[in-house]
């Protein structure tokens, strides 16, 4: 329950609901109920000459049932005797359109304020964990697949939405219906609304079995479900490689168990869920058909009862099966919608691993240098990533990272924005620990440019201000730096075409000059060059290398190269294998170690 009630911590303020649908559920169930009971009054004009419960004096005020009741009566009387059993009759009709009329209004008033509720809810809820995952560490993300995130914020959230709508009309309005009908019940007959009553623990039993393991099969539907987007994720995202591996039937295969699998969750879920309102439905006729048998027999034997005072008794009676079955459906409905809210309150509650301290600083402005100070990294424990690193970033100069693959480039990199934290030692900027900086502060005099060009399903123009308010002309002129205005300008639409997911529409390297374009934008102090043209034809590295020797000109760079002719011209180089530095120094120094590592790469590319 504690999930729950954190639910409904999300309806606020909950004045602004709870009230409002309280009055109109207890108003729209009373004139629910009160509807049936006209068929007593109905019988008696019809088939008797004096109905029984005729008030002869107009009754007193008072804030009663039995006050409402003699006032009707009293009425109905007044016809009866001045103007006749069809007069009567019009008086009881008019009063079931009036009480059926308000009925319905005060129902349509509920369901929009439902709505608003469950409207509010599902983006209130949506918001939270959006807000949280996105700030979560890098590392989360690797450990995660896309379409188990996405599930959790789409089809989870609908899952808690459906739950706490159908748990809040059924444990807020269906419980008015039951208490009100309870009341007439026992004000007509007492002896037989004991009787129903008997029912009731043994239906409440077997509808309590039913429903126990639905919690436990949801969360293994929704974890399916996941696997399930994951699978539609990776075939689209990847369709070239799907169709240049001839992979169809292999991701078709790959879908076909998944969804398999899913559906004999839902069948299984199903088949628990629409049971117990089945076992409800029957349990509420054998208490009809019980009631019918012990009811005839006040009437036949000790005829205690009226006729149309029983008929009224059983239109009101079979009006009791329906909130119940409601109640044992919510019930249903939340155990699977709880199964998601814990997957999704999972994501909400997630720490990020790299926390900004209390009382961090902002950084104002790069002055000096970044120096690594015996820098140790991993991200699994035991397996070091990187070992020990001293080096240091001056400001304004250009530092290389060379050497194989796996060696810990990409890693150092990371760490300078604190996409990750060191695990020993300590990155400092100005002579002051990066986690004394405030993130955004940090990041913001950043520029990041990676081999792969991240660019969203949007506008040209919106992909370099990339969520800056800035002029056309400023990002012009950033295009213009990064050798990208001429082939934006030769686009039907110009800054406004849209590139398409993930930038589909262009080319390798007109993706590649926009990431700089974005990067050239922002006005970094200090840049991340990430084998910025390592995957680009000849021309278009020759386009790229123009715009990022643009973008270094007076700045701090950090240089990831796999194609060492690009790197020649830096401050120094650092060659970097297995997560230590073996060699540093300028091109012409490396060269001319015999046995460097530097030189044997430079002689492979050179072959």
């Amino acid at each position: 329950m504690k999930t729950y009630w954190r639910l409904l911590g999300y309806l606020r303020p909950v004045s602004r609901y709870v009230v409002p649908f309280f009055l109109s559920s207890f108003f729209g169930s009373l004139f629910g109920v009160v509807n049936f009971t006209f068929v007593i009054p109905l019988l008696e004009v019809l088939f008797y000459d004096k109905p029984l419960n005729v008030v002869e004096q107009l009754p007193a005020f008072e804030l009663s049932t039995q006050y409402f009741a003699n006032l009707f009566n009293y009425y109905l009387g007044y016809f009866l005797q001045t103007k006749g059993k069809l007069s009567a009759l019009q008086f009881v009709c008019a009063a079931v359109l009036a009480s059926v009329f308000l009925s319905n209004a005060f129902r349509y008033f509920t369901q929009r304020i439902l709505e608003g509720m469950r409207a509010d809810l599902v983006a209130r809820l949506r918001d939270d964990v959006f807000r949280n995952v996105v700030h979560l560490h890098l590392d989360f993300f690797s450990n995660q697949r896309k379409g188990n995130l996405i599930t959790r914020i789409t089809s989870d959230v609908i899952e808690v939405e459906y739950a706490v709508a159908n748990s809040l009309r059924a444990f807020l309005k269906e419980p008015f219906i039951l208490i009100i009908s309870f009341v007439i019940l026992f004000s007509i007959s007492w002896k037989l609304t004991l009787f129903a009553l008997l029912f009731i623990p043994v239906s409440g039993l077997m509808i309590g079995s039913i429903i126990k393991r639905l919690r436990h099969s949801a969360l293994n539907l929704q974890a399916v479900l996941s696997n399930l987007t994951s699978v539609i994720d990776e075939a689209f995202g990847g369709i070239r490689i799907v169709k240049g591996f001839n992979a169809e039937g292999y991701m078709q295969e790959k879908f076909h168990k998944e969804n398999w699998q899913y559906r004999h969750l839902v069948r299984k879920i199903a088949f628990r869920r629409e049971l117990a309102p089945s076992v409800s439905e029957f349990m509420g006729v054998a208490v009809m058909c019980g009631v019918l048998l012990y009811g005839g027999s006040l009437i036949l034997i000790e005829q205690s009862i009226s006729a149309p005072l029983f008929l009224g008794y059983l239109a009101v009676l079979s009006q009791v099966t329906k909130p119940i079955k409601e109640i044992s459906n919510a019930v249903s409905s939340v155990q699977r919608g709880m199964a998601s809210a814990e997957r999704i309150f999972e994501l909400i509650d997630t720490q990020p691993a790299v926390k900004e301290k209390t009382g961090a600083k902002e950084l104002k402005a790069f002055e000096k240098e970044i120096c690594f100070e015996q820098v140790s990294f991993a991200y699994e424990e035991g397996v070091p990533v990187l070992n020990d690193l001293n080096f240091t970033i001056p400001k304004g100069k250009v530092i290389a990272l060379v050497g194989p693959s796996g060696g810990g480039k990409s890693t150092i990199a990371d760490l300078i924005p604190r996409f990750y934290d060191p695990i020993g030692g300590r990155i400092t900027l100005d002579g002051m620990d990066l986690r004394d900086y405030t993130l955004k502060s940090l990041r913001a005099r950043m520029g990041i440019v990676t081999q792969e060009s991240i660019l969203f399903n949007d506008t040209i123009f919106n992909n370099i201000a990339f969520g800056m308010e800035v002029t056309p002309e400023q990002v012009e002129e950033a295009a213009r730096i990064a050798n990208a205005h001429d082939f934006i300008m030769a686009l039907p639409e110009g800054y406004q075409t849209i590139v398409g997911d993930r930038g589909v529409k262009l080319s390798g390297g007109q993706r590649q000059r926009i990431s700089i374009a974005r990067a050239v934008l922002r006005n970094p102090d200090i840049l991340i060059l990430d084998e910025a043209t390592s995957a680009l034809d000849t021309e278009s590295e020759r386009l790229v290398q123009e715009a990022l020797n643009k973008l270094m000109k007076n700045r701090t760079a950090l240089v990831i190269a796999h194609r060492l002719s690009t790197i020649q011209q830096a401050d120094e180089i650092l060659v970097v294998q297995q997560g230590r530095i073996v060699e540093r120094g300028t091109h012409e120094s490396l060269i001319q170690q015999t046995s460097g590592l530097y030189k044997r790469l430079v002689e492979m590319q050179a072959l």
